[in-house]
């Protein structure tokens, strides 16, 4: 039987609150260990569910239409104007909405594989005065879409701008093809590094109850929660694309960047560790490690790529012994508060 065509719990269990666990929980990737493990680590690389197949290889394919077909020419980027900034933003737009639009409606509206695959085992109810309009869907869209996007815009147009006017180093590809090359496979391990030290930050006493909380209202999560940020961690959170402000790139490495910002947070929000898309079959989308952090908020700050949680003790796997691990922190945190 195809995986696709399965009961989840055949795969996992679910627990009494309908929870379901994927088979092994968090697992390693086999990137920073020690002792190396080779043949897994070019199993990682290659296979249908590692590092290029299927999310490096769906963004690229989505940045390379974009780069070729419709992003403005850099003759007109020389030059701020209104109306290649709304081109742009009109772009992104489109492909926020398709993306994130897109997931949702075939996970949560249209649901063909209801609640297999999905982490919570309940649907969310849009219906609440936590949110925005006293809806967790339009509160998300809002977010997302008016904030969101303008900002990922923003910092998009600067840094193209900056590469239109030769300001910054811009490496050819038949020129510097290996440097190209290197510097477009490590931009996804940048941006991990980012978000976790970025993601500690606005976890501080402050900027949570100020700024991230907003986020982190979206317990149940979907695909547009993953851009209902407030505008200030949209500033900080886009911010990891001006690494090119200072390490030589092309503009299609700022695409490339900005573009990947802009939608993978809704596929690492949308839920499902599957999705069972017809004669696609199913697509793996293993966010089981950002879900624990949703559902608990002080564990999995990071992406199992650069094991940072683990190495600084805050990883959370989806077992029991992290569970109480986590419990025996928290015990700690509020005795050494009391004191």
């Amino acid at each position: 039987m195809a995986q696709a065509e399965a009961n989840d719990v055949d795969w996992g269990p679910r627990d009494g609150r309908g929870e379901w666990r994927p088979p092994g929980g968090v697992g390693e990737v086999p990137l920073l260990v020690w002792p190396p493990r080779p043949a897994a680590f070019f199993h990682w690389v290659f296979s249908t569910n590692g590092y290029f197949a299927p999310w490096f290889a769906f963004f690229g394919f989505v940045i390379v239409v974009q780069y070729f077909f419709f992003l403005p020419s850099l003759d007109r980027m020389a030059t701020l104007s209104v109306d290649w900034i709304a081109e742009l933003y009109v772009q992104n737009l489109v492909m926020l909405v398709a993306f994130n639009g897109g997931l949702q409606l075939w996970l949560y509206r249209f649901r063909p594989q209801g609640t297999r695959f999905k982490y919570n085992g309940k649907w969310p109810n849009y219906s609440s005065k936590t949110f925005l309009f006293s809806n967790q869907l339009a509160d998300n869209v809002f977010w997302s879409v008016v904030s969101g996007c303008t900002v990922w815009t923003a910092y998009e147009v600067v840094m193209l701008w900056a590469s239109a006017r030769h300001l910054l180093p811009s490496p050819s590809w038949s020129h510097n093809a290996v440097y190209f090359t290197v510097v477009l496979l490590l931009t996804p391990i940048w941006q991990v590094l980012h978000f976790y030290l970025t993601h500690r930050l606005i976890h501080s006493k402050w900027l949570y109850a100020h700024v991230h909380y907003l986020h982190h209202k979206n317990v149940n999560i979907g695909p547009w929660s993953g851009l209902a940020m407030h505008p200030i961690e949209h500033l900080i959170f886009f911010s990891a694309g001006l690494i090119f402000l200072f390490v030589p790139c092309s503009p299609f490495h700022i695409v490339f960047i900005m573009v990947r910002l802009g939608l993978q947070p809704a596929q690492g929000h949308a839920g499902f560790h599957e999705f069972e898309i017809g004669p696609v079959g199913a697509v793996h989308n293993d966010s089981y490690y950002h879900y624990l952090h949703h559902r608990y908020h002080t564990v999995n700050f990071g992406d199992d790529i650069i094991p940072l949680d683990r190495w600084f003790g805050t990883l959370h796997d989806g077992s029991e012994a992290a569970q109480a691990a986590m419990r025996k922190r928290s015990r700690a945190a509020i005795e050494s508060q009391s004191k």
